[in-house]
């Protein structure tokens, strides 16, 4: 999944200024060797929570990884918590950007199911971002609730294309799949010692979005 952020819709802020957005100031455009360093940040981070966990990663190992100082880090995301925003909504973006270009699809079923292979991922580190997040955010807050919003418009129009076309049931429901995904997630995360439990689960999900036989008689 790409992690470069780009300006989002739907309340998905920019990236490139978080100091100036906190401040309620525009965002600047970055030159192209800050705009690097910043996508590397965003990378290094992203790939550091998804392994450890969003509580249990420095500021310091994440600049290691990205290859830059700790300065150039806070330049960036003048705190641990400006970090995380950043995160989570490059990775909603990154949702919602891979749903934008499934909804061009000629096959809307597969479509669907390849978006949701997209959501599990997303999920795997969503846990940890959205456990740090509301330590200091209410679960209503703007960043939590528009970014809920764009997966469930994302989730939403691959749905009814896909139902449109008859590859799935009428009756599914784009927040059934949300939660669904959610809790495949769960499952696997208690189980560590079986990687395949993930699509397993997703299978059977898939299974049963299929059309329905019709009834004989």
């Amino acid at each position: 999944m790409s992690t470069a952020g780009s300006a989002g819709a739907a309340g998905v802020a920019a990236p490139g200024g978080p100091a100036g957005a906190a401040a309620g100031g525009p965002a600047r455009p970055l030159r192209a060797d800050a705009r690097r360093n910043y996508d590397r940040l965003l990378a290094a981070a992203t790939a550091a929570f998804t392994e450890r966990g969003a509580d249990d990663v420095s500021l310091e190992e994440i600049a290691r990884r990205a290859g830059v100082g700790i300065g150039t880090l806070y330049r960036h995301f003048p705190t641990r918590q400006a970090l995380l925003e950043a995160v989570y909504r490059d990775q909603v973006e990154a949702v919602r950007a891979s749903a934008e270009e499934l909804l061009g699809s000629d096959a809307p079923g597969e479509a669907l199911a390849a978006w949701l292979r997209v959501l599990v991922t997303f999920s795997s580190t969503k846990r940890s971002l959205t456990s740090a997040l509301l330590e200091t955010l209410g679960k209503d807050s703007e960043l939590l609730s528009s970014c809920s919003a764009i997966i469930c418009d994302s989730a939403e129009a691959l749905l009814r294309r896909a139902i449109d076309a008859g590859a799935v049931r009428p009756d599914a429901d784009a927040l059934d799949l949300i939660r669904l995904v959610h809790a495949v997630n769960i499952a696997s995360q208690s189980a560590p010692a079986d990687p395949g439990q993930r699509d397993r689960l997703l299978g059977l999900i898939l299974d049963g979005l299929r059309p329905l036989p019709p009834r004989a008689g």
